[in-house]
């Protein structure tokens, strides 16, 4: 086998996850017609070089490939720093009610757009979020403020034993340490994962 062709592959591999990371973070469904014609175009270009060869040549590179990636997906399970370099990390777009637009610029997301997706969630105003966050695979994450959300069964169950007098009506609001939102605000777990899952 020659050894061109190993290379060819694992430099299209990193190339292409650089490049699609240098396109941004919007899923398929979320891409405008032209951003799609530039990502077939980007594939045909970086696979052109090793494109010329015969079938079975191409199957070994189709396998090839698909072995670098798993090896990239390997070292960024075990590597958090490679992870942050590779699909990147939540972006908070908006703190307690008002737009983070730093943030949006750096993810050139339009606040119509931020809208556009808070719309499909059913969320009617920005300032009925605690928290937003564009996700590193391009989607909206979001939690709305406590006085915005809906009641729960725990809630229900509370009213009703405070309305028959078995205990006061107090919910013990949960602690912002573990909160999953703060974590993305402080750019930092707030409880290290299981080494187990390292």
């Amino acid at each position: 086998m020659d050894l061109n062709i190993l290379w060819k592959v694992v430099v299209i591999v990193i190339g292409g996850i650089l490049i699609l990371r240098l396109a941004g973070r919007k899923s398929i469904s979320q891409l405008t017609v032209a951003q799609t014609v530039i990502m077939i175009a980007v594939g045909s270009l970086i696979i052109q070089p090793v494109s010329e060869n015969n079938v079975w040549v191409s199957m070994l590179i189709t396998l090839l490939m698909i072995v670098t990636l798993i090896i990239v997906e390997y070292i960024v399970l075990k590597f958090d720093v490679a992870e942050s370099f590779i699909y990147g990390k939540s972006v908070l777009v908006v703190d307690n009610g008002q737009l983070v637009e730093k943030n949006l610029k750096q993810l050139r997301l339009t606040v119509d757009m931020l809208e556009v997706r808070l719309r499909q969630h059913n969320v009617h105003r920005i300032s009925d979020l605690q928290w937003a966050t564009i996700e590193s695979n391009g989607q909206l994450g979001y939690s709305l403020k406590p006085e915005k959300q809906n009641a729960t069964k725990e809630d229900i169950q509370l009213l009703m034993s405070a309305l028959k007098g078995n205990q006061p009506l107090n919910k013990n609001q949960s602690n912002l340490s573990d909160d999953i939102f703060v974590e993305v605000k402080n750019k930092n777990h707030s409880r290290k994962p299981p080494e187990r899952l390292n």
